[in-house]
């Protein structure tokens, strides 16, 4: 038996000290692992993501025959030249909408998180499970299809699943959310398409627009992210005077999109109907405005 000395007592110590720690990390892995609701047992030699509810519906989705007839049309029809307040155009029915086009495939959705109104208000603390929720997922090609890349969006499906909700161009979006790491998530700030990292509390820009969102800063504090969207948004949510007077609850720190102008084919109600392609501002308006509601 050792003698009781100062040694032993900075050893208790450190094994104390060393124990408190190991439950924080824990508990943080866990609430940030609980930010988009229930968790999804995953098989043995097939893992799937923890943090998507219905993963293997959103893999069937994507790799079915709807979808990809759905992209081909996309890809078959001419980005508009004109903006969104331009004329829409049809989009015509084909028996066989894939054939010709070079071979590609659909990646694996990756989820897309974005800010809750709670938080955006200030309602709710700056906690992890209460800043970022999963509103759909996205998915881009293996590859170029004539010189184009494709972001296919998967909207929840009420009682469980997952369906197509558009088609645009460009990947940025399933680029950056792509970058959650094992113990991170990325989220948007949609109304600025502000792309960020949220490790643990600490939230890192990932794109020019984030870090103009944190007015050049490295890193803040979840906390003092919330003071800025909150300075930013809180007045413009439903039901606010700026809502009522009709005006989108979107905000701009300059207009700026990362894949520049583009199009988007918007499917009515997840049916996999396509009905038309319009500006791609238009979709971004209807994600701006579900963003803060």
């Amino acid at each position: 038996m050792r003698d009781i000395s100062g040694t032993k007592i900075s050893d208790t110590r450190a094994v104390s000290h060393l124990s408190r720690l190991s439950l924080v990390i824990a508990v943080c892995a866990s609430a940030l692992l609980s930010v988009v609701g229930p968790t999804q047992a995953a098989p043995a030699k097939d893992p799937l993501p923890a943090d998507i509810p219905d993963y293997q519906a959103a893999l069937d989705a994507v790799k079915s025959t709807d979808v990809r007839n759905a992209v081909c049309r996309f890809l078959r029809t001419p980005v508009p030249t004109d903006s969104a307040g331009g004329p829409v155009q049809t989009i015509p029915e084909t028996a066989e909408p894939c054939q010709g086009l070079p071979l590609f495939t659909i990646k694996d959705p990756v989820a897309l998180n974005e800010i809750t109104p709670g938080f955006v208000a200030g309602t709710t603390p700056p906690l992890p499970t209460e800043a970022i929720k999963l509103t759909q997922l996205v998915s881009s090609l293996s590859t170029t299809v004539n010189g184009r890349n494709v972001t296919v969006m998967l909207a929840p499906t009420q009682g469980g699943g997952w369906h197509l909700a558009a088609v645009r161009d460009g990947d940025s979006d399933a680029a950056h959310a792509g970058k959650a790491t094992l113990g991170t998530f990325v989220f948007t700030e949609p109304q600025i398409r502000g792309w960020y990292q949220l490790k643990l509390t600490t939230v890192e820009p990932i794109n020019d627009q984030a870090r103009e969102g944190l007015g050049g800063q490295a890193s803040v504090s979840l906390s003092d992210y919330q003071k800025l969207v909150k300075a930013r948004y809180a007045d413009k949510l439903p039901g606010s005077e700026y809502d009522t007077k009709g005006y989108s609850s979107g905000y701009s720190l300059q207009p700026t999109d990362d894949d520049g102008p583009s199009s988007a084919l918007l499917l009515a109600s997840g049916s996999g109907t396509a009905l038309a392609l319009v500006g791609g501002a238009a979709l971004l308006h209807r994600r701006r405005r579900a963003s803060v509601r």
